[in-house]
């Protein structure tokens, strides 16, 4: 009986730890199932109800690209006039070929886009955004967003999948424009600035809150010269005509010329009234070729802005 008793607390031993044993090598967690991206189903700025394609790899977003090469992203084709393209873009889109500006539906279709992205809200009015639609998912970012390149910037990170990475390159920016700041500080305290552009023998001066002059007052700090102030009151643009007589007027200790007139002999600039305007008199003047960010707006083109400015400031 007392071997019978043994032999069965043996066994009943022996299943246990077998139990034990089983449960120890069972694996503890569920197989690694990869995610793989989904279509978005996204509301445009006009009202659009836009079905955005996972991963989409043709992209065309014309005059937007400042925003998909900083997300990383190339487009199929990139925005173009009869001067060119965005020449401060030219590294990161070498290679991608040009569509006009206006996006001809046939040229559009040439491309044979999975997304099509747009600015502002009269690119695709009247009956242009259905025929876009035809051709690709159309998303139109509208006039309110597109206006502010950090908004648009978010707004494309979102449509893409990509808001985190947009969320970092604004941060990033932030960051740079602040050290930036503190560093004219400590140099040109107080101290104004303009940027003037010479195109086909005329001037104009930049919007104290738009493009450039948005990094140049907003976020480096510099002072706006009344008479930009003044100009911009009454002015529509980014950029605004001004008069060679105005320009005499102009009380900036700081100068930045985009000068798209250099081939040409850059005639104007020999004018002995502005050759007396006190920051050219003073050597406050800083040229810079079309081919320059100044006159676009972004995280990479105002990044350039910046280092334009500490260099000519600061040095």
């Amino acid at each position: 009986m007392s071997l019978m008793v043994m032999s069965l607390w043996l066994a009943a031993c022996g299943g246990s730890n077998n139990n034990e044993s089983a449960a120890t090598e069972a694996p503890t967690e569920a197989p690694t199932v990869e995610e793989t991206p989904a279509e978005l189903k996204l509301t445009d700025a006009l009202g659009n109800e836009v079905t955005i394609p996972a991963n989409p790899q043709r992209i065309i977003a014309s005059y937007l690209e400042d925003h998909l090469v900083a997300l990383g992203v190339k487009p199929v084709a990139q925005w173009s006039v009869q001067n060119g393209t965005q020449d401060y873009l030219k590294d990161s889109l070498n290679g991608i070929p040009p569509i006009p500006y206006d996006l001809p539906f046939e040229a559009v279709t040439s491309f044979n886009p999975d997304l099509i992205l747009i600015g502002g809200n009269s690119a695709v009015e009247g009956d242009k955004y259905a025929q876009y639609a035809k051709i690709a998912p159309t998303y139109t970012l509208g006039d309110e967003i597109n206006a502010d390149w950090r908004k648009s910037l978010l707004k494309i990170g979102e449509v893409l999948g990509k808001s985190e990475e947009a969320q970092k390159v604004l941060d990033d920016y932030e960051l740079k424009a602040k050290e930036a700041k503190e560093k004219l500080q400590g140099v040109a305290a107080g101290e104004s600035a303009a940027a003037v552009w010479l195109v086909q023998e005329s001037f104009f001066v930049v919007s104290d809150k738009l493009s450039s002059g948005a990094v140049l007052y907003n976020d480096l700090g510099l002072t706006v010269p009344e008479v930009v102030k003044e100009i911009a009151a009454t002015g529509t643009g980014n950029w605004n005509a001004i008069s060679l007589e105005k320009l005499a007027e102009l009380d900036a200790d700081h100068i930045f010329l985009i000068n798209s007139d250099v081939d040409s002999g850059s005639e104007a600039l020999k004018d002995p009234i502005w050759q007396a305007i006190p920051a050219v008199k003073n050597g406050k003047l800083y040229e810079y070729p079309r081919t320059a960010s100044w006159l676009y707006s972004g995280a990479i083109a105002n990044s350039q802005i910046i280092d334009d400015v500490l260099e000519s400031i600061v040095k």
